[in-house]
Formats: C-alpha cells, structure tokens, sequence
C-alpha cells in the first residue's frame, strides 16, 4: 500500500509563509490524486486542496483560494502545499491523502498522520 509522510508544519506569524510536504513510499503514488485536508480543535475534518495525477487539474477551498497553492513531483513522489498570508484560523493539523481526485474526504483510500500548523496573531 501507499504510506504518507507529512512535514513542514511549525509556529508562524501571521502574514507568513510554510511549504508543506507530503512523502509517499511503498509504491509511487503518480497514478493517484492527492488531497489536502485539515482539522482543527472542535471542528470538523474540512477540505483544503487538491491536485490530480495530471499537475494541470487544481482545485481549491474557498478559503483558502489565492493564499495556498498545491504541486507535486511525481519522480519525487511528493506534493507540497505552498501557504502564504497565513491567518489564525489556518491553525490546525493538517492531512495528505491519496485516492479519487475530489474536495471530499470519502474519495481517498490512503492517509498521512498530519503535521501541526500553528498561526499566531
């Protein structure tokens, strides 16, 4: 199976900046899309981003449009998630995952242990 590595979280400022990655091993990962999601406390598991096998299809929460933006390097087996003009309330564990391309947690079957992503203000 696929086995997903987040890292790249930390403590930032608001107005900052982290790069996100995401590592996949046991097997490449190329031919399945890949999600960002992310939790924070008390509320529910909610959708960031997503990109396809193809690097051309992207797909983005509302909230997030214009401030983060979502790669991948298939020969690398990574994706990353780029996050400028960071808020508050991006506070929150944040997820990688592989399965069908969508904004919705039910299409994918494999799933990172999250990496914690803390904004002050």
């Amino acid at each position: 199976q696929v086995q997903l590595v987040e890292s790249g979280g930390g403590l930032v400022q608001a107005g900052g900046s982290l790069r996100l990655s995401c590592a996949a091993s046991g097997r490449t990962f190329s031919s399945y899309a890949v999600g960002w999601f992310r939790q924070a406390p008390g509320k529910e598991r909610e959708f960031v981003a997503a990109i396809s096998w193809s690097v051309t299809s992207t797909v983005y929460a509302d909230s997030v449009k214009g401030r983060f933006t979502v790669s991948r390097d298939n020969a690398k087996n990574t994706v990353y998630l780029q996050m400028n003009s960071l808020k508050p309330e991006d506070t929150a564990v944040y997820y990688c995952a592989a399965g069908r391309y969508g904004s919705t947690w039910k299409y994918y079957d494999y799933w990172g242990q999250g990496t914690q992503v803390t904004v002050s203000s």
